[in-house]
């Protein structure tokens, strides 16, 4: 089966979705952007579960690629699962990072019982990963993943991004339009 992809300009914190995908720091305590707007909306709970995390499974922080799951707390997923992009940089390719962090997240969710997921455009902020570059490897992570999730949506924060995402799945849907909400 494969992974219907919805495309959807607005606030991943306000998705109604089994899971949500923080674009996290290694660190998993909050900081800016949607990491920052996701643990503010669902408050304390979340960041309880990411101290126990570190204190049980990863006392450096989490590697970047990786992912781990909390509750999503006040949010109304059910779920928000945790990943760390990869910071840009021009001089190395940082695309399998990126990648599996899309890869490791649907994991996540099949460990979760997931069927909807929803991301964000993960690392096109403070860390800098363009978004011409960052979209086509989103897009074709998720549709390349073994997985049981059912349907991601990608929740875009404004209009550059929103484009840059529909580019890429019209480029991997043979210039098929995207479903839009």
């Amino acid at each position: 089966m494969t992974v219907r992809i919805t495309l959807v300009r607005g606030d991943i914190t306000a998705q109604d979705t089994d899971a949500i995908v923080n674009a996290a720091n290694s660190s998993l305590m909050g900081g800016g952007g949607v990491d920052g707007a996701i643990h503010r909306r669902g408050g304390a709970a979340i960041l309880e579960e990411c101290k126990r995390i570190r204190a049980e499974q990863f006392p450096d922080g989490l590697p970047t690629g990786r992912a781990v799951a909390t509750t999503a707390g006040r949010l109304n997923a059910r779920w928000v699962i945790h990943t760390v992009g990869p910071v840009y940089a021009k001089s190395e390719d940082r695309s399998g990072l990126l990648a599996s962090c899309h890869i490791e997240s649907l994991s996540i969710a099949d460990e979760i019982g997931a069927k909807t997921v929803a991301f964000p455009a993960i690392s096109t902020g403070i860390y800098g990963y363009p978004l011409h570059e960052a979209a086509p490897v989103a897009i074709r992570s998720v549709l390349g993943a073994r997985t049981l999730v059912e349907d991601v949506r990608f929740v875009l924060f404004d209009e550059a991004a929103f484009q840059a995402f529909e580019t890429a799945l019209a480029a991997e849907q043979g210039g098929d339009r995207p479903a839009k909400k």
